[in-house]
């Protein structure tokens, strides 16, 4: 199978489909949120260190084992190790979790392609009060958009690799740039703007705690889509000549940038909507602040600039975040199609109906657990609270899985493929890269403090998420 796989056609068509799958709901919304509650300033920075110093190696250890294998997480897995039962079944995790990830992803993307309709078609006051997001995540609608969310994904996957992925992210990510750009300007507009831009920009190191440093690590190694066998299989599609360290750093960059943009976009625009805000008072969660918080900040625009305009920069907004969404959830689905395409023997569309199938059910039971069906609604109970279905799905596969799937590869590219392998194979495309203090800092990091590092915060996670013990006191 791996003579006849597909390649991205260019470095650049290559970097702006592994940044899509980075640049996700989690920087636009979930990275300004945890920026608010962590101090601000202290937390981009701290943010930033940890991409590059921590997330980076990892970034470039997936790439290389993708290029080297050609294949995606199960076959690289298995190739590397000399089809190793216990390496296969970590490969297997590998397209586990981004099949089970894209499940209440895909949850997620339906509700801002409903944001979108609604609001075009005049409901934002609607979706601005009370009542509004409880009753519409309840909708018979939903599963209309369901379906034109799955036709939009499947239409770019059965293309292809330069086709469909490339394709669409030269087109994507170029166009979510600019809008991003764009309603950055719009924001920095508004009264008391500049409050929120001098919260996010100057740090107050008073606030760094261990909860904060705990909570920027989490961010960088979740935004970047590590542990999701995402770069692995991307990996496979690049050709022997690619620069993998150098790319793996446009990507870091992008997907900080793009971070960083939308912090100047989401709080300048919640200084504003309130300027005496407590950004420690902002919920925990980024779908809280989508769905609840931003149409109040939207429809409050209409005292300046009329119903209609508040409306339009809201379906803006929500075009943005749903291409965002569109991109991630192109690439978090790549993972289990090339599995069932290079290990199964399946064509591309055969694959795509297997999972859309399969995910598709999976998502429904998803959509069904927020008040529909009490089955799935109050599914089990753990941690002392009782759970749904798609809190079992966001809890296990996204939050607890993503850590020790990083661990895993940690210690296979460390001590089962070896570092000496992984130098050689990085050094095609980059000649200094041997001996060079990248290549120094790339094996020591990886056969030490990270995988110490992101064990740490798997077993924590675990502790927290399904005990409600703290191993930390954070």
């Amino acid at each position: 199978m791996s003579a006849s796989r597909e390649h991205f056609s260019s470095r650049l068509g290559f970097i702006l489909a592994a940044a899509g799958s980075a640049v996700g709901i989690g920087n636009l919304v979930g990275f300004p949120v945890n920026a608010a509650k962590n101090g601000g300033g202290a937390f981009l920075l701290m943010y930033a260190v940890f991409v590059f110093l921590i997330c980076l190696p990892v970034m470039i250890a997936e790439m290389a084992v993708g290029r080297k294998t050609a294949k995606e997480p199960v076959g690289a897995y298995k190739t590397l190790s000399g089809n190793s039962t216990i390496w296969g079944a970590a490969g297997l995790l590998g397209v586990l979790t981004p099949f089970m990830i894209a499940v209440f992803y895909m949850v997620i993307t339906v509700w801002i392609f409903g944001y979108i309709v609604l609001t075009l078609s005049g409901n934002l006051d609607y979706l601005a009060s009370g009542a509004g997001f409880g009753e519409f995540i309840n909708s018979p609608y939903l599963f209309v958009a369901m379906a034109v969310v799955a036709a939009i994904v499947n239409f770019i996957l059965v293309a292809g690799v330069k086709d469909g992925i490339e394709k669409a992210a030269k087109t994507l990510m170029p166009t979510l740039f600019v809008m991003l750009i764009i309603m950055v300007i719009f924001v920095l507009t508004l009264d008391n703007a500049l409050a929120g831009v001098e919260f996010f920009l100057i740090p107050d190191f008073s606030k760094i705690t261990p909860s904060v440093v705990n909570g920027a690590l989490s961010q960088a190694f979740f935004s970047l889509s590590l542990g999701m066998g995402i770069l692995i299989t991307y990996g496979s599609y690049i050709d022997k000549q690619t620069n993998i360290p150098n790319s793996a750093k446009l990507v870091a960059i992008t997907d900080t940038g793009v971070a960083f943009i939308a912090g100047l976009m989401i709080l300048p625009a919640v200084f504003s909507f309130n300027p005496n805000v407590n950004p420690s008072e902002l919920s925990d969660s980024s779908v809280s602040l989508i769905f609840t918080f931003l149409p109040k900040i939207f429809l409050a625009l209409q005292t300046s600039i009329g119903y209609v305009g508040a409306s339009a920069v809201a379906v803006f907004f929500f075009t943005l975040v749903f291409f965002a969404a569109i991109t991630s959830l192109v690439s978090i689905m790549e993972v289990p199609v090339s599995y069932l395409v290079t290990e199964k023997g399946h064509s591309r569309k055969k694959a795509l109906s297997i999972l859309l199938m399969t995910a598709g059910i999976l998502t429904i039971f998803a959509t069904l657990s927020f008040g529909m069906v009490n089955f799935f609604t109050e599914f089990t109970s753990y941690a002392g609270g009782t759970k749904s279905f798609f809190d079992i799905v966001y809890d296990v596969f996204y939050d607890t899985i993503l850590p020790l799937n990083g661990f895993l590869l940690c210690v296979f590219v460390s001590y089962r493929w070896k570092k000496k392998n992984l130098s050689e194979h990085l050094s095609i495309g980059n000649e200094g890269y041997v001996g060079s203090w990248v290549e120094k800092y790339v094996n020591f990091s990886l056969g030490t403090f990270i995988p110490a590092i992101v064990l740490v915060i798997f077993i924590n996670t675990v502790a927290q998420k399904f005990f409600a013990v703290s191993l930390f006191g954070f």
